[in-house]
């Protein structure tokens, strides 16, 4: 599996992570013998990094990964995530050096390579969601993160653009992160679009690729299968929709218009998923979720096949200018 450049912190990381979140669930849900199989596969087709948090199942995800990674000689790069309470009495700086030793402790390290802010940023904050005071202010997420780090006990910074692109990017603007999980897929480019689209419906998170970049930082796109919604038409139960105006049905709908637009000449519909995050080169590493081992292989082929062509991407665009009229 070809490498690329994980920013400014010159890791080389592969085209593929391996998503270790609920939408796909194999570290949750799986008998140990299949969530073994699906990470030695993992490994051997080249894949360097996983992805967890807390929230994945309730800690089931770290602890999975923490005896499976336990076994192998070679340890892949590996992140997570922090997710806080606004509204708890407990500290910010609390929180989070609370959190990241429970994490710790499941993912059985003394160090994990990324951790990641998984709360939402909005321009307020409300419920799960924080606002870019809580991240940059003195006394908040990014200082106790950055004591972590000099501590030893997480070696970079990242945070989740799911939010808000004007109050994310606020916070990319400070320079005090490393890498961003970036919302990116055939159904909604936006995070890579550096002005909005003329009646745009959907979650828009134009610019954020754009801030990234002149940070230098990593961008690892997320949820490009959009929920399963473009791996396949079969439905799951599983499907969790995070973004901002965006619907179940919809997603279904503009995933046929996208597919019957691009044919069948691309590979299946999650080889041309893939195939569509990997053509944007600001795109560090695709995570992939899967509910099986085989599944790893279908995406690993995706990548061999390389960027979609350029006129595929020309018809993609139209369709998105259009906002799949």
């Amino acid at each position: 599996m070809k490498l690329r450049r994980f920013g400014r912190t010159e890791l080389q990381v592969s085209e593929l992570a391996f998503g270790g979140g609920r939408s796909g669930g194999i570290l949750i849900n799986a008998d140990d013998d299949t969530r073994r199989a699906a990470v030695r596969r993992a490994l051997d087709l080249g894949i360097n990094w996983f992805d967890t948090a807390p929230q994945y199942g309730d800690g089931k995800s770290e602890e999975a990964l923490g005896w499976l990674l336990a076994e192998v000689s070679e340890p892949p790069f590996v992140s997570t995530k922090v997710r806080i309470d606004v509204q708890s009495s407990e500290s910010l700086a609390s929180q989070v050096e609370r959190s990241v030793a429970e994490s710790l402790e499941r993912l059985s390290r003394d160090q994990v390579d990324l951790l990641q802010i998984h709360s939402l940023i909005m321009p307020e904050a409300s419920g799960r969601t924080i606002s870019a005071d809580h991240v940059l202010r003195a006394g908040g997420m990014a200082d106790a993160m950055e004591k972590l780090r000099d501590q030893g006990m997480i070696r970079f910074l990242g945070l989740t653009a799911l939010g808000n692109n004007r109050a994310t990017i606020a916070v990319i603007k400070s320079g005090r992160f490393d890498a961003a999980q970036v919302y990116y897929n055939l159904i909604n480019p936006s995070s890579a679009w550096d002005q909005p689209v003329d009646g745009w419906g959907s979650y828009d998170g134009t610019g954020i690729m754009a801030a990234c970049q002149k940070q230098d930082m990593a961008v690892m796109a997320i949820r490009i299968f959009a929920a399963s919604y473009l791996a396949t038409p079969t439905r799951t139960g599983r499907e969790s929709i995070l973004t901002e105006n965006t619907e179940a049905e919809t997603e279904a709908q503009n995933a046929e218009a996208v597919f019957s637009t691009l044919g069948g000449a691309q590979g299946s519909r999650a080889q041309t998923a893939v195939r569509f995050a990997l053509s944007n080169q600001n795109v560090s590493t695709a995570i992939v979720g899967l509910s099986e081992a085989a599944h790893l292989d279908e995406a690993s082929t995706g990548a061999d096949l390389g960027p979609l062509p350029d006129d595929a991407l020309r018809e993609l665009d139209k369709l998105y200018q259009s906002g799949f009229a």
